[in-house]
């Protein structure tokens, strides 16, 4: 132990797991270490770019707080996020697909009934969304909770604006018997994720842009049912085959239906121009514990 060197060090780290308790932790710990290794024997890993990766591990820390979490940021750019949901949402033909968390959803958002504005004044385009959840039968799911959020016109999310004092732009809602429910909110659009951190410094120096297309986000939750996590993608939106975070998939772009002031189903209800959305969501069955 005592002359450990390069090509036996990777070994003698994975013994010292041997007496681990949790055969699952020792199997993730066992591989974090290998592959580790293998990097840095592949790449030639010198001592200065070690050690400027570990300034940009700590920068990702430092500017993590209740309101930004950038670890989840670099997941989302660099795949992992999308890899993992893809991994763990293999789902039955007919469910509606699972995509990214996000960093921006937040615990404890209002509750809202149906039909009621979500906006809280965000700026942006009036959008009224009619929605339904049912089971892959088609039965309806009634009873289910349902997060919704999403940026404003301006491509911010309440959470990133300090001058903000309470949510907009987000709620919590329930499905009612028939698995319907509905909301009024604001038009989506494009947007670049935060880049005044260390997510950002490393899409500039590859090239990367910071754009996400359009999008409202949907966590649904139902006793017996799936969590599902997932987007609605705005048909059209320049980014949908580029999103910075690889979180697009064509079974979650839909129609953002554009009506002229004095027209569609909710002319009585807005003086401009406004937007509708109707869409539809599938929940799977929970997997056996």
């Amino acid at each position: 132990m005592r002359n450990i060197d390069e090509h036996t060090i990777t070994d003698a780290v994975i013994a010292r797991f041997d007496g681990c308790a949790d055969a699952r932790l020792k199997e993730l710990l066992s591989a974090l270490v290998r592959h580790l290794h293998d990097f840095a024997r592949e790449t030639k890993l010198t001592e200065a770019e070690w050690k400027r990766g570990i300034d940009f591990l700590t920068a990702t820390g430092h500017i993590t707080d209740a309101k930004r979490q950038e670890f989840i940021l670099l997941s989302d750019t660099l795949g992992l996020s999308m890899l993992t949901v893809a991994q763990n949402h293999r789902l039955a033909p007919g469910a509606t697909e699972a995509t990214v968390f996000g960093p921006f959803h937040v615990e404890d958002a209002p509750n809202f009934d149906a039909g009621a504005d979500l906006s809280g004044g965000a700026p942006g385009e009036p959008l009224f969304v009619s929605a339904s959840v049912t089971a892959l039968d088609g039965t309806p799911v009634a009873g289910a909770t349902i997060d919704v959020w999403q940026s404003d016109e301006d491509g911010y999310y309440d959470v990133q604006r300090p001058e903000l004092d309470s949510p907009r732009a987000r709620g919590v809602l329930r499905s009612d018997a028939s698995g319907s429910f509905a909301f009024r909110s604001i038009l989506p659009v494009a947007y670049p994720i935060p880049t005044d951190g260390p997510v950002g410094q490393m899409l500039v120096a590859t090239g990367r842009h910071p754009w996400r297309p359009a999008h409202v986000h949907f966590m649904i939750r139902a006793p017996g049912y799936e969590t599902l996590v997932t987007h609605v993608f705005r048909a059209g939106d320049p980014y949908l085959d580029s999103d910075v975070v690889f979180g697009v998939r064509s079974s979650l772009v839909a129609d953002f239906v554009a009506h002229p002031a004095g027209s569609g189903p909710q002319r009585d209800r807005v003086a401009g121009r406004y937007h509708t959305l109707d869409h539809a969501f599938v929940l799977q069955p929970a997997a056996p514990a």
